[in-house]
């Protein structure tokens, strides 16, 4: 029972932790500009994964795609590949959990072949919380390196390169700091991984409950009330004529039976 409730609860959690990686590597909330001490207050600017954004005073928000992939720097390129692969290795995780579960019954399968695979479903979890934390803090340090920037001049997008939004152009120089994305995906990590975790003692709960089986023969006791009959048939009767002799001519007690 404990290894059931601890395979659903880790699977639950990882269920959890997936969404919260998928939703940060959609979020275009990365790096977003820190709005403390900054004189212009019109314009509002943001970037993600996948493109930048700016937003004005008026609520009209402009978003353009990294048309490049060379021109990125090499360190984007490595946290889209890592919050990818987290995302790949949690959906096979999860597939996987889905037909090791204990409460579902499915056909003849037993109960070693279920808990090989929830320890496979969770490594694959341990692996995609792992994947999703290094990403997202990857482009933390990113952030943190690149503290002040350009982001509205000629020929430049600033932390990841590219061109003005919407036709600013200017010496402005804000700051940007951590988005909500980042701590979303800090937070779906580590649930991945304590999901992660919860199935692998599963897995151990569950290979501890098997007993092992021996191949023997039953055997019944005696009762009291047990009769025993007497052999009728004639015993073989020995001649000592046929006795062994030893080597210096005695006879030993062993006798043989010519047939």
């Amino acid at each position: 029972m404990a290894a059931t409730l601890c395979q659903v609860m880790g699977f639950m959690l990882s269920l959890l932790g997936l969404a919260g990686i998928i939703a940060a590597t959609g979020m275009d909330q990365w790096a977003t500009e820190d709005l403390f001490d900054n004189p212009v207050t019109a314009v509002y600017s943001y970037s993600g994964l996948w493109r930048s954004c700016v937003r004005q005073s008026s609520g009209f928000t402009e978003c353009r795609p990294y048309f490049t992939i060379l021109g990125l720097p090499a360190l984007l390129q490595a946290v889209r590949a890592l919050m990818i692969v987290g995302i790949v290795f949690g959906a096979i995780g999860c597939l996987i959990a889905i037909f090791a579960l204990k409460c579902l019954k499915m056909g003849n399968m037993e109960d070693n072949i279920k808990a090989t695979m929830t320890l496979t479903a969770g490594i694959l979890f341990l692996l995609a919380g792992v994947s999703g934390i290094a990403g997202v803090s990857a482009f933390a340090n990113l952030v943190v390196q690149s503290f002040r920037f350009t982001t509205f001049t000629e020929g430049g997008y600033g932390l990841l390169g590219g061109g003005g939004l919407g036709g600013l152009s200017g010496p402005l120089t804000p700051r940007y700091t951590f988005g909500p994305a980042l701590f979303i995906g800090w937070v779906g990590g580590a649930i991945l991984f304590i999901g992660g975790i919860m199935m692998c003692l599963a897995c151990r709960g569950m290979t501890s409950d098997q007993k092992q089986r021996y191949d023997g023969m039953a055997y019944k006791a005696a009762s009291q009330h047990t009769y025993y009959k007497s052999d009728p048939r004639p015993r073989p009767v020995y001649n000592d004529s046929y006795k062994a002799q030893s080597v210096d001519g005695r006879q030993s007690n062993q006798r043989f039976d010519y047939v």
